[in-house]
């Protein structure tokens, strides 16, 4: 298989125009089936209600683009089984968040599902060829897979809590993993990049500050398994291995801290970690004073420093690898208290 670099940013504007699209008609059926989220709780910082599902049409935009891409390629039989196995769990846990938007589901079933999702994706996928095996161990790196996946869902829907937080926060996060893959030659997972950085921007458009519609467990769900599944995948490839399996965390540095945040905060108080509340970094940051619409620019700018210092220390890695580990470590921990010392509730 062989892709241009052209071919590759038409994959992500296509995403991009679509979700753009679908966008309009899906918000227009979760007005007309009433799947809103509605500001009826203390945590909720919109004033009037909001359609969710705007997962479906990110969801929709990436599966319509890569399935389109590759029956327009010559490399059906090969591609077609493994952009399969990567797509079907996020469309699994997809279509659970789907139904936890419509209905609402308890949190233990839906923790069991993703950890059973992440089981299978760990034994059925990751193992295949293509994939890294860093630890040198099948039983370790599945298990490492197992938390990975289950804790990336977790972070991108736990950090789904401001408009446009989550959406711009994936989209760059994506473009770091696409530069990386790339310069690998890892074309799959510079595609299945390039698409899902596309469908979140053109999403963007409509979930920027203020929202007209939310992307929801729907949304949340199906890109963190697929985030997680492409940092799992890819391989940076650089030495020490130790600096190579850093840059995976620094491409999801800020959802991860602000999960860390959460956990170690509910915990301290006595609160279950997956009940919601207003002490996400979002609203940390506009306890400080900041707008809805600057403390997103905070947080992508935020993401946007670590993807920064993680392309660093890939493209300088033997003079600024390992320093580049270390001041995203430190720079990582020194977030963590400077948002801790902010009062988590008002």
């Amino acid at each position: 298989m062989s892709i241009t670099s052209i071919q590759f940013v038409i994959l992500g504007v296509t995403a991009f125009v679509l979700a753009g699209l679908l966008t309009w008609p899906v918000r227009a059926l979760a007005i007309k089936l009433s799947v809103m989220d509605l500001p009826n709780m203390e945590r909720k910082t919109q004033k009037e209600p909001v359609p969710y599902l705007g997962g479906v049409a990110i969801a929709l935009s990436i599966i319509i683009v890569t399935y389109g891409a590759i029956l327009y390629s010559d490399y059906t039989k090969t591609t077609l089984p493994l952009v399969t196995y990567a797509l079907m769990p996020a469309a699994v846990l997809g279509l659970m968040g789907l139904i936890d938007d419509i209905r609402g589901l308890p949190a233990l079933p839906r923790l069991i599902t993703q950890t059973t999702v992440a089981i299978l994706v760990a034994v059925f996928l990751l193992n295949r060829d293509f994939a890294a095996a860093p630890f040198g161990n099948e039983l370790i790196n599945d298990i490492i897979s197992i938390v990975w996946i289950v804790a990336i869902c977790n972070s991108i829907n736990f950090f789904d809590n401001l408009d446009g937080g989550a959406a711009g926060t994936v989209a760059v996060s994506t473009l770091g993993i696409a530069l990386i893959a790339f310069t690998q030659k890892q074309e799959l997972i510079t595609a299945f990049a390039c698409v899902t950085c596309g469908a979140t921007v053109g999403f963007l458009l409509w979930n920027k500050s203020p929202a007209k519609i939310y992307m929801g467990d729907a949304g949340a769900l199906f890109l963190g398994v697929l985030v997680a599944v492409l940092t799992i995948r890819l391989d940076p490839g650089i030495s020490p291995q130790i600096n190579s399996i850093a840059i995976l965390p620094m491409l999801l540095a800020v959802p991860i801290l602000d999960t860390c945040i959460v956990v170690f905060s509910r915990i301290r108080h006595g609160i279950s970690p997956f009940t919601g509340g207003k002490d996400h970094l979002s609203h940390r940051l506009m306890r400080k004073g900041i707008s809805k619409q600057n403390t997103a620019f905070c947080l992508w700018a935020m993401q946007a420093s670590f993807v920064g210092i993680a392309l660093v220390v890939y493209f300088c890695s033997t003079t600024l690898g390992t320093p580049g580990v270390v001041l995203a470590g430190a720079y990582w921990l020194g977030a963590f208290v400077w948002f801790w010392r902010i009062p988590s509730s008002d």
